[in-house]
C-alpha cells in the first residue's frame, strides 16, 4: 500500500510540475500515457524493447555462464586465481564506454559486437561473486561427498549448486539491473533499433515525450521481469538455508 501511494505522489507531483511549467521539456504522464498507447497500437514500441530485450538476455546468459565457470575455478584452486586475478583487475577497471568502442572497433557496428561489449562489462561482477560463494563452500560436505562417493553430477547437483544458489540468485539480481543500462548505451551508440536507439534518436529532435514513454516502458518491463522472475528466484534459492536455520 505505501509503494503505491508514493507512485500516486510521484504522478500527482510530476502533473502539477507540468501543469505549473507547460513546458515541452517536460510532459504531463497523460501526453507520455497517450505516446505510449500509440506506439503500442503501431507495434513500434513493442518491436523496439524487443530487440533491447533479446540483447539484454543473450549478453546476460554469456556473462553468467563463463562468469560462473571462471568464478568457480578461481575460487576452488589458488594457482587458477592467482594467474587469472590480474585479467580480473583489469576488467574491473576497464569503464565500460572503452570496451563499448572497443568491441564496435574490433568486430564491426553489429549484433555480436553489441553482445559481446555488453556481457563483457558485466563478466567480471559475475566472476567476482561467484568466486565469493566458491571460496565459502563447506569443506565438511565436500569430505561427505567423496565419503559416499558422489559422481561429479551428483556432487553438482546435492552439494555445490545448493551452496551457490544465494550468490547465483545475487548476481543474477544485479547482472540484470547493470546488463540493461549498458545496452541502451550500446544501442545508442551503433544499432539501428532499440530502446537505446529510440533515446538517441528522440534526443537529436528534443521529443521529451517519447524519451520519457520509452523509458518508462523499459523500466516497467525490467521491474516486472525483477518482480515476478528474480525475485521469486531468489526466494526459493534461500529457502534451504531457511530450513537449515
Amino acid at each position: 500500500m505505501a509503494k503505491v501511494l508514493s507512485l500516486a505522489a510521484l504522478l500527482g507531483l510530476w502533473t502539477l510540475v507540468a501543469w505549473l511549467t507547460q513546458s515541452p521539456l517536460l510532459p504531463s504522464p497523460m501526453r507520455v500515457g497517450e505516446a505510449i498507447l500509440v506506439d503500442m497500437q503501431s507495434g513500434e514500441l513493442p518491436f523496439q524493447m524487443a530487440c533491447t530485450l533479446a540483447r539484454v538476455v543473450a549478453a546476460f546468459v554469456i556473462a553468467f555462464t563463463l562468469g560462473v565457470a571462471a568464478g568457480y575455478a578461481m575460487g576452488r584452486w589458488r594457482s587458477v586465481d592467482r594467474y587469472a586475478d590480474p585479467w580480473l583487475v583489469v576488467l574491473l577497471n576497464l569503464p565500460a564506454l572503452v570496451i563499448i568502442i572497443f568491441a564496435y572497433i574490433w568486430i564491426g557496428l553489429n549484433e555480436t559486437a553489441a553482445i559481446v561489449a555488453v556481457a563483457l562489462n558485466k563478466l567480471p561482477n559475475v566472476i567476482v561473486v561467484t568466486r565469493e560463494g566458491a571460496r565459502s563452500l563447506d569443506p565438511n560436505l565436500d569430505e561427505m561427498a567423496r565419503a559416499f562417493r558422489f559422481s561429479w553430477q551428483s556432487k553438482l547437483r546435492n552439494v555445490i549448486m545448493p551452496q551457490l544458489a544465494p550468490y547465483l540468485a545475487a548476481v543474477s539480481r544485479s547482472g540484470l539491473a547493470i546488463i540493461w543500462k549498458i545496452v541502451l548505451v550500446v544501442e545508442l551508440l551503433g544499432r539501428p533499433n532499440g530502446v537505446g536507439f529510440v533515446l538517441g534518436s528522440s534526443f537529436s529532435l528534443f521529443d521529451m515525450t517519447r524519451i520519457l514513454s520509452y523509458a518508462i516502458s523499459f523500466v516497467a518491463l525490467m521491474l516486472a521481469i525483477e518482480t515476478f522472475v528474480v525475485q521469486p528466484l531468489e526466494r526459493r534459492t534461500n529457502r534451504w538455508r531457511r530450513r537449515a536455520a
